[in-house]
This record gives structure tokens, sequence and C-alpha cells, in this order.
């Protein structure tokens, strides 16, 4: 199970730096395996099964209703800035996509302006 969560952690990574996402930092978020930056969490592995994303609450409901073969919500998430996705149901791109929301929603406004500029 460590493996898998591993893995995903690793997937997660090489995501990010594809993506070109400057300061982030591997850190730990209750826990769990979790990429920062500025010192928040945007993403993190809860299990070998499941990824937890940072996401405005308003941009929640249509990815639920989008694919809710990949997207989920626990009690636990209702009315926090947090989305549970499935791990083996999302692709690279999709989660890359999804990476660089959060990394946007979570950064330091001018990081993430200088990272707009970039792209």
């Amino acid at each position: 199970m460590a493996g898998d969560v591993n893995a995903i952690f690793e997937r997660l990574k090489r995501l990010a730096a594809e993506a070109g996402l400057p300061d982030v930092e591997e850190s730990t978020s209750y826990g769990n395996p979790a990429l920062k930056v500025g010192g928040k969490s945007f993403v993190a592995v809860k299990n070998a099964e499941t990824i937890v994303i940072s996401i405005a609450i308003d941009d929640k409901e249509h990815l639920l209703e989008m694919a809710p073969e990949i997207y989920f919500q626990t009690d636990h998430y209702v009315g926090w800035p947090y989305l549970p996705l499935r791990a083996a149901m999302i692709g690279d791109e999709e989660l890359r996509f999804r990476l660089i929301g959060a990394w946007l929603f979570r950064a330091p406004k001018k990081l993430a302006v200088r990272f707009g500029d970039q792209a």
C-alpha cells in the first residue's frame, strides 16, 4: 500500500514539474504526502486510491457532474475547498490541468501572476 502512495506522489511530482509550476515544495498534509506552494498544500495523496486537490468551492459541483467516475465528495469535504479524486481513473493530461488549477488557487498572488505571464 505504501508503494502505491509513493508511486502516486511521484506521479504528482512529475506532472507538476512537467507543468513548470514554480516554488513547489514536497511536504505533508495531515501526515499524507503533499505538494505545497507558499506553505499551502495544493494537492495531497490521501491513500493508495485517492488524491485530494485544492479547488474553489464554486468549481467543485461542475467537476462532480462532469466526471463522477473521477471526482467524488465525502461529508468531510463538504463546504471546504478540497476535492477527492480517484487516482487510477484520471489521466495525466487531466491531472496536470487540475494540478495547475490547484497551484494557482493556493499560490501567492504575485507568484501566480508571474507564472501566468510565462504561460
